[in-house]
């Protein structure tokens, strides 16, 4: 693959075209002037020392030149190339709940919907840091294993949704034992895991699975989704249809708080609740900044490489032939007349 760093610098090239026409235009003009004087094959041999060559090895090695210069702005760049660079950061592994009960409405569009664009907003603010997303209902699965590739972690936030996992709950504590294996090896580097749920259905070993991670230097951070009023869940069908239980009654989800708390507390994190402003996401960032960061080696793919080296030596050798070419006629050169 090829491409330029600064195409904008190609606009350049346009001057090629004026100097080309400056240049027969000014032959033609010196020929005019000199047929004055004389038949231009006569003062040819009057003039043996002069070499009609060498102004024109002159020109067209300084138009190269000047294109290729053109082209050394340019930033020519083609091939690939692997990095290894270290970057001083954390690692962050994100646990969003979508079980159906996150179609609620209660925050803005749904809270589903409002916590990706959370994370979203929170993975705009890393820089040098690492980010894991897991996806959980009844079940956890890793959804994006930990990586410092940012572009990556938003395009698969972005195909979240409850159709990922068939089967009904919220298994908080699968998703935090799935999160405390995600992490890298590195030692001495903050690691926070941010769960994102409503409560709803909690299913149980929430509490002993933030303890555990506490225990291993993970900080636990629960992001509590929806109101404590609670709100019914769109069945997705048609609006206002909404999801009903076996005996025809209308499911209200609710926010459960408590148990929201409790875990965090468990995970020596904090506890937020997510509405419709976005202090949610300001305080969170606070809190992780407040983390260790260390120095974290990271492979980074570059799908374009630097190419611009190579032109500028080529334009350099051109300067320095156009420079070399003798000033009295060459020898190799002197059957070539001046006029033709």
């Amino acid at each position: 693959m090829f491409r330029f760093g600064n195409p904008e610098s190609l606009y350049l090239l346009a001057i090629l075209p004026l100097l080309l026409g400056f240049y027969f235009y000014s032959n033609y003009r010196r020929i005019q002037r000199i047929k004055k004087y004389g038949d231009p094959e006569l003062l040819n041999q009057l003039m043996p020392d002069v070499s009609g060559a060498r102004m024109a090895w002159k020109f067209w090695l300084s138009f190269v030149a000047i294109a290729l210069i053109i082209f050394v702005l340019a930033r020519p760049q083609f091939g690939s190339k692997m990095e290894t660079v270290k970057r001083s950061g954390i690692e962050t592994v994100i646990a969003l709940d979508i079980s159906n009960s996150m179609l609620a409405e209660d925050v803005q569009p749904n809270r589903l919907e409002k916590s990706k664009k959370l994370v979203s907003k929170l993975v705009d603010s890393f820089t040098n840091d690492k980010v894991g997303m897991i996806v959980f209902a009844g079940q956890a699965f890793t959804q994006l294993p930990i990586t410092s590739d940012y572009i990556s972690a938003k395009m698969f936030l972005d195909a979240i949704d409850p159709s990922l996992i068939a089967s009904q709950g919220t298994d908080i504590g699968g998703a935090i034992n799935l999160a405390m294996r995600s992490f890298t090896p590195k030692e001495g580097v903050g690691r926070a895991i941010i769960i994102i749920t409503d409560g709803e259905n909690h299913e149980g070993g929430a509490e002993e699975a933030a303890r555990a991670a506490a225990e291993k230097g993970m900080q636990v951070y629960v992001l509590g989704v929806g109101s404590p009023e609670g709100s019914p869940i769109p069945s997705g069908t048609r609006a206002n249809d909404f999801r009903k239980d076996k005996d025809g009654n209308v499911i209200v989800t609710r926010l459960n708080e408590q148990m929201c708390q409790s875990i965090a507390q468990a995970g020596k994190g904090m506890y937020i609740r997510v509405d419709n402003s976005n202090s949610a996401q300001r305080l969170l960032q606070s809190e992780i900044d407040k983390l260790a960061k260390a120095d974290v080696e990271t492979t980074v793919f570059t799908e374009f490489d630097e190419q611009f080296m190579v032109v500028a030596w080529i334009a350099l050798i051109a300067l320095v032939l156009e420079l070399l070419i003798l000033e009295r006629k060459n020898p190799l050169f002197k059957n070539i007349r001046l006029f033709r």
